[in-house]
């Protein structure tokens, strides 16, 4: 507030400067007019000399003009701000989506932050992706490290088709005016209303509605910029990392009973998915299964065995293990298989049944000799393996 003052009184300085030269200037170009007034002398002519008036007219017109010149180009010295010229090149391979994703209002404030403060990461648009990131931090001489990609995931099933409505709604087709009328029209309120908010405010075309008023989301257009996460009413959107794709996809905190009533697909709480799962990734609070997704492997039995299938694994189908020659006949898969698709004697190379076999990685990551390979998360395991021998063999 102090430095505005002191701009405007600045400001108002320069104005009654310049008042006061266009006034001594009037003087010097016209002394006639301190006898203007009443009692003031007053010179009548016949005729008026058209060259010394136009002559003294140009002058007074080209003093005038030096002085406000003058004038703006002090003004202009005095209050000019410097700009960083990387700011513009930062602002350059932005995404210009103004999502706020980045933590700023837009991308030139965020363009000016990365710039010149040090503390501020040059990988936070997270529309620009890799690219934008490595492009940011060649420009500010910043290190970019480069983060998992995230995508929004709707955590509700229950379409128009499979979830009761409580009352026919007629008014404003958006989820935000929806709400405003007594909760929503869906009997369960944690729902997706289905009118499609999300949709128009996703500044990339990643979200669209299906037949039964649900949101699609197309995960290779997808930033992960949380517009419509904000944007929804019943915050059924969720933006989360890449590598987490089996996810409890509702959000409804009834009771059982009660959920069965408003939709086909909701969570019950029924608590299968925290017997089934082998690495204590699920577990139940406030009638909701939710899942632990720094402990869960990924394996996808908890979205076989759910009896409303309110678990959605979005990795649509698996690949097969297989047993390399280095099986040393431990049957160790063959204890945690879940489905008994691996077989053998002891201290004997094992096989695994194809047609049993769910790809759910358990016996690969279980496995003492990283003898089992063909499964969706074999290479993260065989990379885990190597970097453990490292340090010992150093």
């Amino acid at each position: 507030m102090s430095n505005r003052l002191s701009i405007h009184k600045a400001r108002i300085g320069s104005l009654l400067t310049l008042l006061f030269c266009v006034s001594a200037l009037l003087l010097f170009c016209f002394p006639s007019v301190i006898f203007a007034g009443v009692g003031g002398g007053v010179e009548g002519r016949e005729k008026v000399d058209l060259i010394p008036l136009v002559k003294w007219t140009l002058v007074f017109l080209a003093g005038l003009g030096t002085v406000f010149g003058i004038g703006l180009a002090i003004a202009a010295k005095r209050f000019a701000v410097q700009i960083d010229p990387r700011v513009e090149q930062v602002k350059d391979v932005l995404a210009h989506a103004h999502c706020g994703a980045c933590g700023y209002a837009g991308c030139e404030q965020y363009a000016e932050a990365v710039v010149s403060k040090p503390e501020v990461a040059p990988n936070l648009c997270i529309p620009a992706g890799a690219k934008g990131a490595e492009a940011v931090a060649l420009i500010t001489g910043k290190k970019a490290e480069i983060k998992e990609p995230q995508f929004a995931r709707i955590m509700c099933q229950g379409g128009w088709s499979k979830a009761v409505k409580r009352f026919k709604y007629e008014g404003v087709q958006d989820c935000r005016a929806a709400i405003l009328a007594g909760g929503g029209d869906k009997a369960c309120r944690y729902g997706c209303l289905g009118y499609g908010t999300c949709s128009r405010v996703c500044p990339f075309g990643a979200i669209s509605m299906t037949d039964d008023h649900l949101p699609f989301v197309d995960i290779t257009k997808c930033t992960g910029c949380r517009k419509c996460e904000q944007a929804c009413p019943t915050k059924v959107i969720e933006v989360l990392p890449a590598s987490r794709q089996v996810l409890v996809t509702c959000h409804s905190k009834d009771k059982g009973g009660d959920t069965k009533k408003n939709c086909e697909i909701g969570c019950i709480g029924c608590g299968i998915c925290v017997k089934t799962c082998p690495f204590d990734a699920p577990s139940l609070a406030n009638n909701l299964s939710r899942i632990d997704l720094n402990k869960c492997k990924v394996c996808g039995l908890c979205a076989r065995k759910c009896p409303t299938k309110a678990i959605t694994d979005f990795i649509p189908s698996r690949s097969k293990a297989f047993v390399m020659d280095n099986c040393i006949g431990c049957q160790i898969c063959a204890k945690v298989c879940p489905v008994d698709a691996p077989s053998g004697e002891l201290k004997k190379m094992h096989v695994i049944n194809k047609d049993k076999c769910i790809g759910c990685g358990i016996c690969t990551a279980k496995c003492p000799v990283q003898a089992i390979d063909g499964t969706f998360n074999a290479q993260d395991v065989f990379a885990a393996a190597a970097a453990k021998k490292k340090p010992a063999a150093a």
